[in-house]
């Protein structure tokens, strides 16, 4: 059984008008999963991280410093692209809750895997910025957990959003027990990601063009990012699962489709299996083209739960 944790709550993060990082994601990612594939897969909400969860993240000087921000009525920017309104921060709160209780239950065999559908995403928070639409890094806390109280000992994160998750590298660049591995358009925003940067020997980034398709991409990462998981065998593998790399998303130029997503899940799903008891939690990041998130998000699910 695949889980899938979400909550209302999530829409109810504010951003501008005509923002790409909207609530309407939320809504067409729910609404593809409401077809009757998925009416066996368990819907559950979750509680918001604590501070101590996310300290072991993000330090209490950052933490303090945003949420002496959050505003009353109306909304504050912190940079260009990522805004705060009033139930922003406990909206990032509850989808680092929900990544961390996504891990509870696959760690605890209560379902192989897991996808958690929230909002704002995290990947590009580092320790102490909020940047690229994101507030706490949702996978990185939930790795954090996986340690700290399941005792795990290594973690692979992988990253397959149009975008490099530059905070999941910032957290993790010299601690060898977390494996990151990212595929993602180069040059584009955040401007990270160089195949050099190489940390603890724990990163492992896979910049490719724009215009990239399926038939380009899937022997780049199965003889990347696969062949470096299967030598790290990590005992859970968290995805940082963005859409954008879509060949429909107006925020990346890249040309994956539905079935690619396909094809990238079962490839983690095969190495969990061998490394990791089958152990994967999903962790929605970026996909801005609502039908496409919606079509590559049900795809995903799809493959997860094999229905």
């Amino acid at each position: 059984m695949t889980l899938i944790y979400t909550d209302p709550l999530f829409a109810r993060h504010q951003m501008p008008p005509r923002h790409p990082e909207q609530s309407a994601r939320m809504a067409a990612v729910l609404d593809a999963l409401a077809a009757s594939r998925f009416d066996g897969l368990e819907r559950r909400t979750a509680t918001p991280a604590s501070y101590e969860a996310i300290a072991r993240v993000h330090p209490s000087s950052y933490l303090d410093r945003i949420t002496s921000c959050i505003p009353e009525t109306g909304m504050i920017a912190l940079d260009p692209d990522t805004h705060m309104g009033p139930e922003s921060w406990d909206a990032a709160r509850l989808a680092s809750g929900a990544a961390i209780a996504a891990v509870d239950a696959v760690v605890g065999l209560e379902a192989p895997n897991a996808f958690v559908v929230a909002r704002p995403p995290g990947h590009h928070a580092e320790r102490t910025t909020a940047m690229g639409f994101c507030l706490i890094n949702h996978v990185a806390v939930a790795a954090r957990h996986a340690q700290a109280v399941h005792g795990l000992g290594r973690i692979a994160i992988v990253d397959f959003d149009v975008h490099h998750g530059n905070g999941t590298q910032d957290i993790f660049y010299d601690d060898p027990s977390v494996f990151y591995g990212s595929t993602h358009q180069s040059p584009l925003y955040p401007g990270t990601g160089a195949a050099g940067e190489r940390g603890a020997g724990n990163i492992l980034n896979v910049p490719v063009d724009a215009g990239t398709d399926g038939a380009a991409y899937r022997p780049r990462f199965r003889d990347t990012i696969v062949a470096a998981l299967e030598d790290f065998r990590p005992e859970l593998i968290i995805l940082s699962a963005g859409f954008d790399a879509h060949a429909d998303d107006p925020l990346g130029g890249m040309g994956l489709v539905e079935d690619d997503y396909v094809w990238i899940t079962h490839q983690m799903m095969d190495v969990a299996a061998q490394t990791a008891h089958g152990r994967l939690v999903s962790v929605l990041e970026g996909g801005y083209d609502l039908s496409a998130l919606g079509r590559s998000a049900a795809a995903h699910v799809g493959a997860l739960a094999g229905v």
